[in-house]
Order: C-alpha cells, then sequence, then structure tokens
C-alpha cells in the first residue's frame, strides 16, 4: 500500500484532505496530525523544519512516496528545505508539496485591484512566503499580511461560532484593509480557516473576494498526479483512509468530526522518534 500522505501540525489539515478527497476518491490517504505539539504558528524556523522532517519520514516509514504540507507554517517553513536539502538523501523519487504555490497560481485571476491581503498565523506571516511567492508569479500584485494568532485556537477549541469568536475576528479583518484599502481578495492562508468563513464574511467590505484554500489544492494536486504519471502509478487506490493523532485519539476523532463532518477512528502514534 503506497497511499498519498497528508500532514498537518493540527486539524486544519483535513479541511484539505476533505476536498482532495472529493477530488481523488480512488486514491488511498494517510493524515497524520502533529496535535501534541500543535500550534506550530508561533515556533521558530528551526523547530518547525525539525517537526515536519520527522513527520514527513514518519510517513515515508508508512509507504508514502508523495506527501502534501497540508499545513500553511511548515510549507512556510520547512518545505523548501526538505525538497532541496533532505528528498536527495533521503530518496530522490520521493515528493513533498505544500499548499501555498497551488493557493496563489491563479490568483491573477481573482483579483481586480492587484491588491491582496493574506490571513494567517504568526509563523507564515513572518516567514514572508505569500509575498515572495506572489511576487514570482506576478510582481505587479502587491500583498499585505496580517498575523491572526488567536484564529486557530478559536477553532481548536470549538469556540469558532460563539459570539465571543467576533472580536477577534473583526479586529484582523479590520487591521488589513487599514493597511490597504485597496484589497479586494483576501486569502484564508490557514487551513484552520475555513471554519471561520461564515463570521468572516460579515466583517467583509462589499465586494470583497474570499479565497479558501482545499479546492484549488485539490485542483493542483489533480493536475500534478496527471503530469507526474510516474508518480500517480506508484499511489495505491483502494478509496481509503487512516488517521493518526501524537495526541489522544478520542480527542482527535472528537474535534476531526467538526472538519469532517462524520465520526473517524484514530490512532496514536509518536514522531521524536524520526528526529
Amino acid at each position: 500500500m503506497t497511499p498519498i500522505g497528508i500532514f498537518d501540525s493540527g486539524y486544519g489539515g483535513l479541511t484539505i484532505l476533505e476536498q482532495i478527497r472529493k477530488r481523488l476518491p480512488k486514491y488511498d490517504y494517510l493524515y497524520l496530525g502533529d496535535n501534541a505539539r500543535t500550534p506550530y504558528g508561533t515556533r521558530s524556523f528551526e523547530v518547525v523544519y525539525e517537526f515536519t522532517l520527522q513527520a514527513v519520514q514518519w510517513l515515508f516509514r508508512r509507504g508514502c512516496r508523495l506527501v502534501i504540507l497540508a499545513c500553511n507554517t511548515a510549507s512556510a517553513k520547512a518545505l523548501r528545505t526538505i525538497q532541496q536539502k533532505d528528498l536527495p538523501m533521503i530518496d530522490p523519487e520521493r515528493r513533498v508539496l505544500g499548499v501555498i504555490r497551488p493557493t496563489i497560481e491563479n490568483i491573477n485571476k481573482i483579483t481586480g485591484s492587484l491588491h491582496v491581503g493574506i490571513l494567517g498565523t504568526q509563523g507564515t506571516i513572518t516567514s514572508n512566503s505569500y509575498p515572495l511567492e506572489i511576487g514570482k508569479l506576478f510582481p505587479d500584485i502587491f500583498v499585505e499580511g496580517e498575523a491572526c494568532p488567536m484564529w486557530v485556537p478559536l477553532v481548536e477549541n470549538d469556540e469558532y461560532d460563539k459570539p465571543g469568536a467576533d472580536y477577534f475576528l473583526k479586529q484582523h479583518i479590520d487591521n488589513i484593509f487599514k493597511k490597504d484599502r485597496q484589497i479586494d481578495t483576501l486569502i484564508l492562508a490557514c487551513t484552520h480557516y475555513p471554519l471561520l468563513e461564515k463570521k468572516i464574511r460579515q466583517y467583509l467590505p462589499e465586494g470583497i473576494r474570499l479565497v479558501s484554500q482545499g479546492q484549488l489544492v485539490a485542483e493542483s494536486l489533480d493536475d500534478y498526479l496527471r503530469r507526474h504519471p510516474e508518480i500517480a502509478s506508484k499511489c495505491s487506490k483502494n478509496g481509503t483512509c487512516r488517521f493518526y493523532t501524537t495526541e489522544s485519539e478520542e480527542k482527535f476523532a472528537s474535534m476531526a468530526s467538526l472538519f469532517l463532518k462524520g465520526r473517524i477512528n484514530a490512532e496514536r502514534t509518536n514522531l521524536e522518534d524520526f528526529g
């Protein structure tokens, strides 16, 4: 069995997995959440890289030849180093992909004003990954970022649809438009944020486009597998999905139901042996 590996520091990657499975239901998937060490957004580059590499190696040991980092912080702080430094030594034929590039590769078709806002974790925003990647593809697009440190805890503590969440949502939405009033497109640059989307829309100025990642990443993966049949042919297709967590299996299963709208079974594992 050679499933496609999906990794996130917590639960947010489940929003990516859900869209990938909708688009590519025949493949097998193995989801790994490092819930015991979440959040990654406030951690240093070095620690995020170390933890992400441990997760990638864990997934490789379980047969995955293709791994998706369904985490913006890991994609921002660890992906490039793993691709350039580690993969050539581990196995040059394996692949690790992120979620940033798929999110922005068609952003020029979405924004009209060429002013784009990024809402993300502290780690994603301070990494400057979105402005850098957008600048490579579309140098005429102006990018402004806003770190939203409370948004992930709101989701992971099941407070995302409670009245108390409104203050933190409105605060950061107001902040980013104060920085640039020409923004017409906002990217939700964290896989947790789709659960906040309904409330976010309540505080957006009229006509603002809101970009969520799941469907874009799924479309990009579909395209990637079509362009790389040598990778696709090594991925098994039985329509299965297994879930692993570094935290309590019961806690993970309970929280996962918020993201996937259904009960799942999870197994507990440890990543520290893979450093």
